[in-house]
């Protein structure tokens, strides 16, 4: 199968050169022509991956009907907020039942909706058949050759299969189950969890705080999964506990990184203002929060991290909130 790569952030250009280098026929499209050009005569990603070169066997474009023209797998990693828009003018382009593997990790604001639904509605007459790829992954570690294993939800578990032999090297290790929703929802939410062990390392809280926001994360995570239709034992894997607690601990995370200058005194829009890449974490609070309250779900630990976010609520203040919450049982 051909894959067409479709974003070219850290973790898009290094999926890219992941499955070219491991001989597959990979295609990256990239948004802006000014940085296709410049990746296809300098072999390097400056923005977004500047320390890893572009393998030689990986092909770059930025003209959509020639990136998608005769693929079979569609890899998407555009930021969520973008994936419905960029589906939808790719619509007429794609084939018929095109295969959408989402490693994209978010909520879409305006529709509270996970990405597998907004795959289905983009792709309306489509008919897509969907999968999510997600696990403790960071771009820099992929693209230095770290053994790497990561989860693919497919309800579908001969495409599953397919994708996973498709996708699987020697050093980066895809598992397979049928709940694509709790691969994409423990991708999703994990995000907020780590703005908030974010938030306790800048306030210095120590190991303590940051374990105790870990477990009861996850906790809140597989409640809203549940809910949603997941198998709460999928947060216990990869694309759960896995990728929660390398977003929550190291300092690659984006939404980590969010967090501790906010523990620090940072405002939020100096701190998005530079950043070059997306960290989700902060748009997917607001929509999780507004989903979780609207379908009855308790998930303070988002209710607190989304008063800091968007209500100017002090991170010490919002710690206390947490502690002083009601006892009860585990």
């Amino acid at each position: 199968m051909r894959v067409a790569v479709i974003g070219a952030g850290a973790w898009g250009t290094t999926l890219a050169n992941l499955f070219a280098a491991n001989g597959r026929d990979t295609l990256l499209w990239v948004r802006e022509p000014e940085l296709a050009l410049e990746m296809q005569t300098t072999r390097t990603n400056s923005v977004f991956l500047p320390d890893h070169p572009i393998h030689p066997d990986l092909a770059i474009e930025s003209d959509p009907a020639k990136a998608l023209s005769g693929r079979d797998v569609f890899i998407m990693v555009v930021p969520s907020q973008f994936t419905r828009s960029t589906l939808a003018s790719f619509a007429p382009l794609l084939p018929q039942s095109p295969i959408i593997v989402c490693a994209s990790k978010g909520i879409e604001l305006d529709t509270m909706a996970p990405m597998s639904l907004v795959v289905a509605e983009a792709l309306e007459g489509k008919n897509p058949r969907y999968a999510s790829l997600s696990g403790p992954s960071f771009a820099d570690e992929v693209s230095r050759g770290v053994p790497t294993t990561v989860s693919l939800g497919c309800e579908d578990p001969d495409l599953g299969a397919a994708i996973q032999a498709l996708l699987s090297t020697p050093l980066f290790r895809v598992y397979t189950t049928t709940d694509f929703r709790g691969v994409e929802l423990g991708g999703a939410v994990k995000n907020i969890i780590a703005i908030a062990a974010g938030i306790a390392d800048g306030l210095n809280y120590g190991h303590n705080t940051r374990a105790a926001l870990i477990t009861r994360g996850l906790a809140e995570i597989s409640r809203l999964g549940a809910a949603m239709g997941a198998n709460e034992r999928t947060f216990m894997g990869l694309s759960g506990m896995g990728d929660l607690v390398l977003t929550c601990t190291g300092d690659l995370s984006r939404n980590r990184q969010v967090g501790l200058k906010l523990g620090r005194g940072m405002k939020l829009d100096q701190i998005v203002g530079e950043m070059k890449a997306v960290a989700e974490g902060v748009k997917t609070t607001k929509s999780v929060h507004t989903l979780a309250t609207s379908i009855g779900v308790e998930m303070p630990i988002t209710a607190e991290i989304f008063a800091i976010l968007y209500e100017g609520k002090d991170p010490s203040k919002a710690v206390r909130d947490l502690m002083s919450r009601d006892l009860k049982q585990e």
